[in-house]
């Protein structure tokens, strides 16, 4: 099958606005600062559950810029975010983790800004580590937060 530039451009896009609009269940959010015209500046609070572990959920805090250009979704939100995992029910593995593994994104900005949640296994201590930090297609940021949870008795099944 034949694409023309423009089919695959625009099948491109469809892919990177479906991924990029995946969101998390938003728990609450407070307004930082009243924007006159659009919705004021916030933080807003979103679990998400980890795909691969059941009972494991995360709570992510983030920044959300309001105004016009957060009312029309192109405004880029600052890189401040924040994470806290629980043990919200008995743990259950899907499958064998891998050492380091991608297991959530939201977009941040139209194009370039992602906000990330990676986990980690620490099988020394047998823990699982979750990481949230933004990153953004030229330069990334610093900011960061961690949390970890620690699985008890029972040993993570590892994929390695």
């Amino acid at each position: 099958m034949k694409r023309s530039c423009a089919q695959s451009v625009g099948f491109a896009l469809g892919l990177l606005l479906t991924a990029s609009f995946a969101s998390g269940e938003e728990i609450g959010e407070v307004s930082t600062v009243w924007k006159l015209i659009g919705p004021n500046h916030k933080i807003v609070v979103e679990a998400f559950p980890d795909p691969d572990v059941d009972g494991v959920v995360c709570y992510v805090s983030r920044a959300k810029t309001g105004g016009i250009k957060g009312a029309l979704g192109v405004a880029e939100d600052p890189s401040d975010a924040s994470i806290a995992c629980r043990q919200v029910a008995p743990i259950r593995f899907k499958r064998p983790l891998p050492q380091q593994d991608s297991i959530f994104s939201e977009r941040a900005s139209l194009i370039f800004k992602k906000v990330q949640v990676v986990r980690m296994v620490d099988r020394k201590r047998n823990v699982l580590v979750y990481l949230t930090y933004s990153d953004r297609l030229i330069e990334g940021s610093p900011k960061n937060s961690i949390t970890a949870v620690a699985v008890g008795d029972q040993k993570i099944p590892l994929d390695d």
